[in-house]
């Protein structure tokens, strides 16, 4: 039994469990948009991230040292000092040609830091509470887990979108307008206006009219190879290193011979079907030409974003959506390819917009800021902290013992009724979402002309950090309450209904491609309440499964298996998308929830297990 320490908890389960909860939401969602921003593909993004699950999948394979090497307090200090120094190494390594692989060594060791943080705050809470202010203060802990995963999706996000509209050069505007081909005679000849004097983006004309004119595909694909060939130029010139890792090795067996193949048939049958592929048969053709006004300084990059931003969507940007530029070739201009559709009978306008946000360094400030707090946190922790009498190390436990009951506690585990059936469903229950919290964010933050929604970074914290975190939360509340009146078996299928069939809202927004900021708040919000509610069924079987004698242990391995059923369809998800685009990737989601039914038909589940005791 431990002793409970006189100083008030309030002290520091509030700040512990926030400290919890930010370095999860950094290593699984703010890397997402982190490389999002800095123009690392979505294969790679969903890839690599997705192997950031991996430490919580074998979580339960070292949970037993934490409990024998040291306390736990010893283990939350240290673990809140690396989480620090990780977020360190993040920010020194954002300005590097290399940065892809060294920021993802930096996110390895968040990741690993941070499931051991969990387990070793879990632990903790319970040695430095009694048992009566353990269930007293578990609302006030999730309370404050979900402000950190408030914060670090909406705040941090919409901090680092603030920063990268205030760090760089001012947006710059034009519009395309469709017109009769008798309204135009020549070709727009490039401006006489002199630039301004201080760095900004140039763009000429700024404002362009394309005539409604029938071209064949030969005429198209010879423009746009001239285009790519003209922009080809510009980079060489520029000698600017790219920031995405792009591997010069042979190709493995199974890129050659599995991946490339499977490709090659899903792009042919579920190929996407953005503007881009649609339009470039036929519709006339018009470019813009993109640069600096001056030269930026030595040794910096200035990267140019450009894409739709308003408007008629029968007009399309083909070529030069993300270009660099350095004082070699700033004023070599890029051109942008812009296409409006062959069927167009009346005149349309669309506006786009250039816009050079200081990206690397807004996030580096934002992952400083980071740092900053988990170093408080650390010192913090270091001497508030309680010293409860129980926390202390098993150091006479031999290792044969040691591993002999570890081994035991797995067997126990697998000799669980229907386990294997319950090991499946925990893995499927989620394999659509688990496809979608990968792509959802990329598809919100990409062009129009790619298929995405092209929302600001501080526009897409607001949806998900606000709006959507709200309503997720309010759904898992509702969840709780109606599973405590009449039990996890009476509402198991309407929650798995919720929790899978609003992803349709994600293929009407790949459809209709709304501008409405309110409409797409709104999609995101019905989507994250079902997810909410549908969540809780899965929390409660697992904690239904982990029932006995070691069910800390077995609760463990059940979460285990929640993280390696996230990890797995992530992993080949943004491979997917790229090849099937994002409309058919989202009704593959939905496609993608069946197995989770079927399964749900066959794992059991006491009738009164979770009903509210009177």
């Amino acid at each position: 039994m431990s002793t409970e320490s006189s100083r008030s908890p309030w002290y520091w389960v509030p700040s512990l469990y926030f400290a919890e909860g930010i370095p999860y939401v950094i290593v699984m969602l703010l890397s997402v948009v982190f490389y999002k921003r800095m123009g690392v593909s979505n294969a790679e993004i969903a890839l690599y991230t997705s192997w950031l699950y991996l430490p919580w999948v074998i979580k339960p394979l070292w949970s037993p040292v934490v409990d024998i090497l040291r306390t736990k307090r010893f283990w939350i200090v240290t673990t809140q000092l690396l989480i620090g120094a990780g977020l360190g190494g993040l920010v020194l390594s954002i300005p590097l040609p290399t940065f892809f692989k060294i920021t993802m060594g930096f996110f390895w060791l968040l990741a690993f830091s941070s499931a051991t943080h969990d387990i070793a705050a879990d632990g903790f809470y319970m040695l430095g509470l009694s048992q009566k202010n353990q269930a007293w203060f578990v609302g006030i802990r999730s309370t404050f887990y979900r402000l950190a995963m408030i914060t670090g999706q909406g705040l941090l996000i919409i901090l680092a979108g603030y920063l990268e509209s205030t760090t760089g050069l001012p947006s710059v505007e034009c519009t395309v307008q469709s017109v009769s081909p008798s309204a135009v005679t020549a070709a727009a000849a490039p401006s006489d206006v002199p630039p301004p004097a201080s760095l900004s983006i140039v763009i000429d004309p700024p404002s362009l009219a394309i005539p409604m004119i029938p071209r064949d595909r030969t005429y198209v694909d010879s423009v746009r190879a001239w285009v790519q060939a003209q922009n080809g130029r510009q980079d060489e010139q520029g000698k600017a290193a790219s920031r995405t890792s792009n591997p010069t090795e042979e190709p493995s067996w199974w890129t050659a011979s599995v991946s490339t193949p499977l490709a090659r048939v899903l792009k042919r049958w579920f190929g996407s079907e953005t503007g881009r592929e649609i339009h470039r048969a036929q519709g006339n053709l018009g470019w813009f030409r993109i640069r600096l006004s001056a030269p930026p300084p030595d040794g910096e990059t200035v990267v140019v974003h450009f894409g739709r931003t308003g408007g008629d969507k029968s007009i399309t940007l083909l070529e030069g959506g993300r270009s660099e530029f350095t004082s070699r070739n700033w004023n070599q201009p890029v051109l942008a390819l812009i296409q409006i559709d062959p069927k167009l009978r009346s005149s349309v306008t669309a506006t786009f917009e250039a816009r050079a946000g200081n990206i690397p360094l807004a996030w580096m400030i934002t992952f400083g800021i980071l740092a900053v707090l988990f170093f408080l946190f650390f010192l913090y922790h270091r001497f508030i902290l309680p010293h409860p009498r129980d926390d202390v190390s098993t150091e006479a436990v031999s290792p044969g013992q040691f591993f002999r009951n570890f081994g035991a506690v797995f067997a126990e585990y697998f000799t669980k009724e229907k386990i294997l059936i319950s090991i499946l469903f925990i893995l499927f229950y989620r394999f659509g979402e688990a496809q979608l919290v990968k792509i959802a964010p990329l598809f919100m933050l990409d062009v129009q002309e790619a298929g995405g929604l092209a929302l600001t970074t501080g526009q897409y914290g607001f949806v998900y950090g606000t709006v959507g975190m709200l309503l997720l939360t309010l759904g898992g509340i509702v969840g709780g309450v109606l599973s405590a009146r009449h039990g996890l078996k009476y509402w198991v299928w309407w929650m798995a209904i919720a929790m899978n069939l609003p992803n349709a809202v994600y293929v009407y927004l790949s459809s209709a491609l709304p501008d409405n900021f309110f409409i797409i708040n709104t999609c995101v919000g019905i989507e994250q309440f079902g997810y909410g509610f549908g969540f809780t069924a899965y929390m409660l079987y697992m904690i239904s499964v982990a029932e006995g004698r070691h069910k800390t242990a077995h609760y463990a391995i059940c979460t285990g298996f929640m993280a390696l059923g996230m990890m797995i369809p992530g992993m080949f998800s943004g491979w997917l998308q790229e090849i099937i685009g994002y409309q058919h990737f989202f009704i593959w989601v939905l496609i993608a929830t069946i197995p989770g039914f079927i399964l749900l038909k066959f794992i059991p589940i006491d009738p009164e297990f979770g009903k509210k005791e009177e």
